[in-house]
């Protein structure tokens, strides 16, 4: 055979090997536990026949303490395709190969699809399926965690970046999880823990399962690092397609424009009836969402976690927007500690790729209590008023119900840099609320009245009327227009139109200081 044949024959049995190697053997492995292969999971992902693979025949460094196998790809998958026709790069690790370990190698080939979606202005999507750090490369393993970590912060704000949490991410491995814009996570395979529960029993002497401490519902519910949750492998990734189709590739581009397909444009007269009569009544802020954006259509962003206030993406005659809202079926819509971050760190995603956000309000206030002044709601609430203040992107509030006190301000207010701010004839805009108000500006005539609950009840109705309305503000300009709720969807396709080509200088500076 010729110097020719035999190199075609050796290109073809390294092609060959890897084959063999994400072959029936590792697909049994990772099914029997509920779970796909690592190339399984890119085939659902990327549009069919797009996936081109880069380093798959890299290998394994040399290890200095123990034996490391040889093996084609060291444990991760990297590459590039296509979801919906737009160009995405993603790597995908492989726990069927040395437990999906990360050593140098197997950071480099992260580091160069990094590189890679930074130089072309497109998403990376990471499916972490990994052991952890490989104890046999010692410091080189955690220099490779510290160099993906490195590059997060060198993309953030730059490209979307999409962290999909495929079976467990221990130790190092969680922090890259937790610098990107999102994370996926699917139930009962999944799981997240700087230190795992062997760790926790011998340090704290405490029982706890995978599941209870770093399982998808702990994350989704209590620490709110998930935020999204899904119930099994293949949704997830579907739910990884449905987000990026609301996102730009990058931070100089528009978000991809959707067909509208004869969504409404006159006016939503259902709108007019959300609101109970009774301002102590709650109501499903979601019902108002679904009802102003296209088709009925709202991904909900951290749904489990800090129920209190709502985000999410929609569209608006065809074009992706932010939408913030308090809720009041949870906590009477009131702000507090972790309603704040969430709705901050996403009002500031939205600033980074250009997306218009949109705030509904209907808010008592602050929540009040020992737990949250001592865990530091006044720095926390600052970050929500911070992200705001600093969002130079289109913005638009509409008041529905309650704005009172700090919370108004801080609920994107016409003073805090807000475009337009609209207010139904149902808002109530005042420092607080009826009932605080009357029991400190007629505290001595309550203490005198022969009937205190009668006389307080009457003069909160009067408070509610004269002060508490929305035309006080509309007078003084902090409200551009009271409207007809059933006019909403039309006034903000209007508005968000009419701010297309806002620009907001801010002074030259290196980065502001965030109260984190």
């Amino acid at each position: 055979m010729d110097v020719k044949g035999k190199r075609f024959q050796d290109f073809t049995k390294r092609n060959e090997i890897i084959k063999e190697l994400r072959g029936k053997e590792a697909r049994e492995k990772q099914h029997s536990k509920g779970k796909l292969t690592a190339k399984e999971r890119i085939d659902i992902l990327l549009d069919p026949g797009t996936f081109d693979e880069i380093d798959a025949q890299a290998q394994p460094a040399d290890a200095g303490f123990g034996t490391v196998k040889k093996v084609m790809g060291d444990g991760v998958i990297t590459g590039h395709g296509k979801i919906s026709g737009r160009l995405v790069f993603i790597y995908a690790q492989d726990f069927t190969v040395m437990g999906g370990s990360l050593g140098s190698v197997h950071a480099a080939k992260i580091n160069k699809v990094q590189d890679m979606a930074l130089k072309m202005g497109a998403p990376i999507v990471g499916l972490m399926d990994s052991g952890g750090a490989r104890i046999q490369e010692g410091v080189m393993s955690l220099a490779g965690y510290a160099s993906i970590f490195y590059r997060n912060v060198a993309s953030s704000g730059v490209i979307p970046q999409i962290s999909v949490i495929m079976g467990p991410a221990a130790g190092g491995a969680v922090y890259s999880p937790a610098l990107t814009d999102f994370v996926f996570m699917t139930n009962k395979t999944s799981y997240m823990f700087v230190t795992g529960p062997n760790v926790v029993k011998e340090v704290l002497n405490e029982e706890v399962t995978f599941e209870d401490l770093g399982g998808a519902p702990a994350h989704a519910k209590k620490s709110g690092v998930a935020h999204f949750i899904y119930e099994d492998e293949e949704n997830t990734l579907l739910g990884v397609q449905k987000l990026l189709s609301y996102l730009p590739s990058n931070n100089m581009e528009d978000a991809p424009q959707s067909k509208t397909n004869g969504a409404t444009i006159g006016p939503v007269d259902k709108l007019r009836d959300i609101v109970p009569d009774d301002a102590n009544k709650a109501y499903d802020i979601k019902d108002v969402i679904k009802l102003i954006v296209d088709g009925e259509k709202f991904l909900e962003v951290m749904e489990n976690f800090a129920q209190n206030i709502v985000i999410g993406f929609g569209r608006l005659n065809g074009k992706t927007i932010g939408i913030v809202a308090n809720q009041p079926k949870v906590l009477a819509g009131c702000l507090d500690i972790n309603s704040s971050m969430k709705g901050a760190r996403f009002v500031r995603f939205c600033d980074a790729f250009n997306i218009p956000v949109l705030t509904l309000e209907d808010v008592p206030g602050f929540l009040p209590g020992i737990n949250q002044e001592h865990g530091g709601v006044i720095k926390h609430g600052a970050k929500l008023m911070y992200a705001y203040s600093e969002a130079t992107i289109p913005k638009i509030t509409v008041i529905l119900r309650k704005s009172y006190g700090g919370a108004y301000c801080v609920m994107n207010s016409k003073r805090l840099g807000s475009d337009f701010n609209f207010a139904w004839p149902t808002a109530e805009i005042a420092v607080m609320g009826p009932e605080g108000a009357v029991a400190i500006l007629y505290r001595k005539e309550l203490e005198a009245a022969e009937n205190p609950q009668q006389f307080k009840k009457e003069m909160a109705e009067k408070y509610r009327l004269e002060i508490a309305n929305p035309y006080v503000a509309y007078e003084k300009g902090l409200i551009d227009e009271v409207i007809d709720p059933a006019v909403t969807r039309m006034k903000l396709i209007a508005a968000f139109e009419a701010l297309e080509n806002k620009q907001d200088l801010k002074p030259a500076r290196k980065h502001g200081n965030i109260p984190l």
